[in-house]
């Protein structure tokens, strides 16, 4: 009977195991917003990271939260670092490529809790009056990533952040088109 109980425990951890290898090497999240403000606004607002405590989900998780801007104001080569002794953890950002008012990809390396290295990408799309954003995150899925990701939902997880900071980018952005 004993023998038989783990047998089966360890037919369960191996398909378990499984799956988790199974899983994609690569992830992509992303949640997109109409905005009724130009690109122009809303470029002016994820180029700059200064602003972003404006409207960032995660700005707001440790009062006392460490940020450290260099290089470039906005735009390629603006790096902005945050420590924190909190949940915003500790990282750095760095603007990779920008093209005005249609798209910003941004180096995203995470060192606390978890280190990482992904990519964030905006994406603007004019439509009339409006501006369709598109924020995503993509990078490689490691062991890890994918274990922790057989466990919970982190699409759904971060796309609840990622439609947070988007509701406020739009509020932010609608009040200065307006």
């Amino acid at each position: 009977m004993i023998m038989l109980i783990v047998i089966l425990v360890l037919a369960a951890l191996f398909t378990f195991l499984f799956v988790v290898i199974s899983k994609p090497n690569n992830f992509r999240m992303q949640r997109s917003i109409t905005i009724k403000a130009p690109a122009g606004i809303v470029y002016g607002h994820i180029a700059d990271f200064r602003k972003w405590k404006d409207w960032s989900p995660w700005e707001q998780l440790d009062p006392s939260l460490k940020r450290t801007f260099s290089g470039e104001t906005s735009g390629v080569g603006a790096v902005y670092d945050w420590d924190s002794n909190g949940r915003a953890g500790k990282g750095r950002m760095t603007i990779r490529e920008a093209a005005p008012e249609h798209r910003l990809l941004i180096n995203l390396d995470f060192i606390k809790p978890i280190p990482a290295t992904n990519s964030a990408e905006f994406l603007l799309q004019p439509s009339g009056d409006s501006t369709i954003v598109t924020w995503a995150m993509f990078g490689p899925s490691p062991f890890m990533s994918k274990l922790m990701g057989t466990l919970m939902n982190m699409d759904n997880l971060i796309g609840k952040d990622f439609e947070r900071g988007l509701e406020n980018l739009k509020r932010l952005s609608e009040q200065e088109a307006a």
